[in-house]
């Protein structure tokens, strides 16, 4: 029987790559939601390709759009939020959470809320919310499937049935863009050489995340809600060539690695086809082609995201939900060419000393603190565009 499957996201890199994998594989999945924030025309078209009984446009002014677009098909259209908690609610076997930022919160818990099994490649649910997030995933016996190349490298190789003998896990940064440009040179950096990766394909947002480090300070926040580790037992080393994806370290002096050529496409296969593996059309990994592999401590006078990041993780609370949220408006100041490129992490430091951090006890503490953050990274971004 195929495999019917829920993407949250689907206009999204994540989400093309998904259905790139479906398209090869078409017998042995069955798409049956597809979400996306306002791109109605590819929305649309990959609504006409794959027929899946639900499309949602997350902007609901587009709704109408939408609807024109697919009114001689069967598909169900629907729009807003409860139109993304829908297409999350719906029966299918796999969700592909691949909504970008803390927008994706709200459907993939819904999704989590119904036992789905889940292929996250969501982090900022992790960030914003984590510990209400998985004591949800507890409760609901949901399944979650680490997308993120570096948290699926180290779910391919973690010893859940003996994490005493783990004593260490270890996060792969390939250092974005501007791992060797001069410090002084980083203040005038444009959105277009930000975004432009030197190995993975990604979104603009994630991109620049990716070119200031914060993308692994995230991932870090991440990795200790999805694996039994301390705080302490995580680390971050920056290798060029993304080809070693995280590493895990034993006891015994073990040191466990997955490999493979950047292509989200693999990590995606994993959890798409779990627990069987499947042809994931992906160049192979030549390592003689490669030749040297580099690996390096980060610079954190250099990315003072990445140590912003770390110091919110061991803050607790709704640090780490400050943190994005800042991040977040920060990034989209900077693409939108209001804000320099240093100013982002400046930025996020500054919000984190005006707001006081407390432990959430609901999703209301959660999307408080969010806001207040955006809020104050708001003015702070119009004072500093000025």
């Amino acid at each position: 029987m195929s495999k019917s499957v829920t993407i949250l996201g689907s206009t999204g890199s994540i989400g093309c790559s998904t259905l790139d994998l479906v398209a090869h594989h078409s017998n042995d999945f069955d798409v049956v939601a597809l979400t996306a924030h306002s791109n109605v025309a590819l929305l649309a078209q990959q609504a006409r390709q794959f027929n899946p009984k639900l499309a949602v446009i997350g902007q609901s002014h587009l709704e109408d759009d939408l609807r024109q677009a697919l009114a001689d098909t069967d598909i169900q259209v629907a729009a807003g939020e409860l139109g993304l908690r829908e297409a999350a609610q719906y029966p299918s076997d796999f969700v592909m959470a691949g909504i970008v930022g803390a927008a994706g919160l709200a459907p993939t818990l819904e999704a989590v809320r119904r036992g789905a099994t889940i292929g996250l490649a969501n982090k900022e649910c992790l960030v914003c919310a984590g510990e209400l997030f998985m004591s949800e995933v507890s409760k609901s016996g949901a399944r979650l499937l680490p997308v993120d190349s570096e948290h699926n490298a180290i779910y391919q190789v973690f010893d859940f049935d003996h994490p005493e003998s783990i004593e260490k896990i270890t996060l792969t940064a390939s250092g974005g863009p501007f791992r060797t440009t001069p410090l002084e040179a980083m203040s005038c950096v444009t959105p277009a050489q930000a975004v432009k990766h030197p190995n993975w394909d990604m979104g603009r947002k994630i991109s620049v995340d990716s070119a200031t480090l914060m993308n692994k300070g995230l991932e870090v926040i991440e990795a200790w809600h999805l694996f039994p580790v301390s705080k302490d037992q995580i680390d971050v080393v920056i290798h060029p060539q993304s080809v070693v994806h995280s590493l895990v370290s034993y006891v015994d002096g073990s040191v466990l690695a997955q490999l493979g050529s950047p292509d989200m496409r693999t990590p995606i296969s994993y959890a798409l086809n779990w627990p069987d593996r499947m042809d994931s059309k992906v160049e192979k990994l030549d390592l003689t082609s490669v030749g040297t592999l580099q690996f390096e401590a980060p610079d954190l006078i250099r990315f003072p995201a990445l140590k912003l990041a770390c110091q919110a993780l061991q803050t607790g609370g709704t640090a780490p939900t400050i943190l994005n949220a800042a991040n977040e408006v920060a990034v989209e100041g900077f693409l939108g060419e209001r804000l320099a490129f240093l100013d982002i992490p400046s930025t996020v430091e500054e919000v984190l000393g005006k707001l006081d951090v407390i432990h959430p006890t609901c999703l209301g503490d959660v999307h408080e603190a969010d806001q207040q953050a955006r809020q104050i990274a708001q003015q702070i971004v119009a004072r500093l565009g000025t």
